[in-house]
């Protein structure tokens, strides 16, 4: 081995450890198999060292913020600290707010209610519902799906030269697409929308778990992501950003936590002085094990040196395209091309399947896990595809017969848990399918497609 390779290697990681990577399931042709995980984007694992440290802290559990006790003292620490940790992970700058949610779309149909009342959005049909449908009470303008990253500059700068430029306006982009895993332009995007005198916030769902996200370096103002995206467990998110628009507008929630002062008035009425920090938008008992559980996988990726779990997706990412590009009845999906940089979620069609069928037939045979339909991203899925917006097809319903194409794809990604053999088998299954045919006969049944059981393929 040359010194050089030697260097290359040792700047590589190891898969880091996560739940489930032991688990075994069945397959319908006998025996079982190590569940292949490889739906990352839908639902990362947790990390083994999240699950550790809320196991170490559950015995310790305590009521938040207004405890006299010491068990609420020290998760009101815990609690705080973690928004602390969070605001180093996501480089917030001085000033900024850390408001945790329930999941990304919490945070920004949170931002949504807190956008002032004549605000202009733009946001592109790429993006995930999460972040394309909150704005209901807004101006929006649906911008056309790009064609490389310099296109989607110059789109949203011919509409935000176009816009009233004495109103508020807001711009919202994803990082990563949950559909081509693909890089966006991020920084150049803010360049532009604060050019133009708009803001801009940051679908940061499927980004933050494979890549480094810098507010103060991408010059975004808002940062929105999910735990359970980031290997924590569900039920937590974090909407990161300028405090002013939060400031100004009415708590997302009423009620106890968001509240400073209430008072009862000569008329009978209540007076509510509502709180200017976070926790104006925090009411209620907050989920102290997702906060921490975010902050745990916060300081897990750090310390694990993000520089060397990027270049080991990387790898993974090559090891993917390579092998599905060596299958001619494969067809990636891409915005941008071969060329553009991107994390590891990679979606595909293949000639002569239905995507649920094949889907099923992956999971069912060989034990994998990806994800069927059209991720809750409709109108990018429907413009790779080149299908009719009118045409039949929704997230996770095959409408067509085995065999049969379908208006849905097939969604592969992968992570920083990932092992190497998870994607080895993975390209393997795909071949076989597509040279061999799936040896079990399927069925659709409450809109999904499964193995009819007791039945081989003849």
């Amino acid at each position: 081995m040359s010194v050089v390779t030697a260097a290359a290697d040792r700047s590589i990681c190891s898969p880091l450890p996560v739940l489930g990577k032991d688990v075994t399931v069945p397959l319908v042709t006998g025996g079982e198999v190590a569940y292949a995980a490889l739906d990352y984007a839908a639902s990362a694992p947790a990390l083994q060292r999240v699950w550790d440290d809320v196991a170490a802290y559950a015995p310790y559990y305590g009521s938040v913020h207004r405890g006299a006790g010491y068990l609420s003292q020290l998760s009101t620490d815990l609690f705080e600290n973690s928004r602390k940790t969070v605001a180093e992970f996501l480089g917030c700058r001085a000033g900024d707010q850390v408001i945790f949610t329930r999941s990304t779309t919490d945070s920004l149909n949170l931002l949504a209610a807190a956008v002032p009342a004549d605000c202009q959005v733009f946001v592109y049909e790429t993006e995930h519902h999460a972040s394309l449908l909150p704005w209901r009470d807004a101006r929006v303008t649906y911008l056309d799906a790009p064609r490389t990253p310099a296109q989607a500059v110059e789109t949203l700068e011919r509409a935000l030269a176009g816009r009233d430029p004495y109103g508020p306006a807001l711009v919202c982009v994803t990082g990563a697409s949950n559909v081509t895993g693909e890089l966006w332009p991020v920084k150049e995007l803010a360049a532009a929308a604060h050019a133009h005198g708009a803001r801009i916030v940051l679908d940061a769902a499927q980004l933050a778990p494979h890549h480094p996200v810098d507010i103060d370096e991408l010059d975004v103002d808002w940062v929105a992501f999910s735990g359970h995206k980031l290997y924590a467990p569900f039920g937590s998110g974090v909407l990161a950003g300028r405090a002013d628009w939060l400031q100004d507008a009415k708590p997302y929630l009423a009620g106890g936590g968001a509240s400073r002062k209430v008072a009862r008035r000569t008329d009978g009425g209540v007076d509510v002085e509502w709180h200017s920090t976070a926790a104006r938008h925090e009411a209620g008992s907050p989920n102290v094990i997702g906060v921490y559980s975010i902050a745990s996988a916060c300081k897990a990726l750090t310390e694990a040196g993000f520089d060397r779990l990027v270049a080991r997706e990387q790898q993974l990412v090559t090891r993917v395209r390579e092998g599905l590009a060596e299958v001619p009845q494969v067809k990636v999906l891409s915005l941008f091309g071969d060329d553009a940089p991107r994390v590891g979620v990679i979606s595909f069609v293949v000639e002569g399947w239905n995507s649920s069928h094949f889907a099923a037939a992956l999971s069912a045979e060989y034990g994998i896990g990806v994800r069927d339909g059209l991720f809750c991203a409709h109108p990018l899925v429907r413009t790779l595809l080149g299908s009719d917006p009118q045409d039949p097809g929704e997230c996770g319903a095959p409408e067509a017969e085995p065999g049969e194409r379908s208006l849905n794809a097939i969604r592969v990604s992968f992570g920083a848990g990932t092992p190497d053999e998870h994607i080895e088998r993975f390209v393997r299954a795909v071949k076989e399918l597509v040279s061999e045919g799936a040896q079990w006969k399927y069925r659709t049944e409450d809109g999904r497609c499964v193995p009819d059981r007791g039945t081989a393929q003849v």
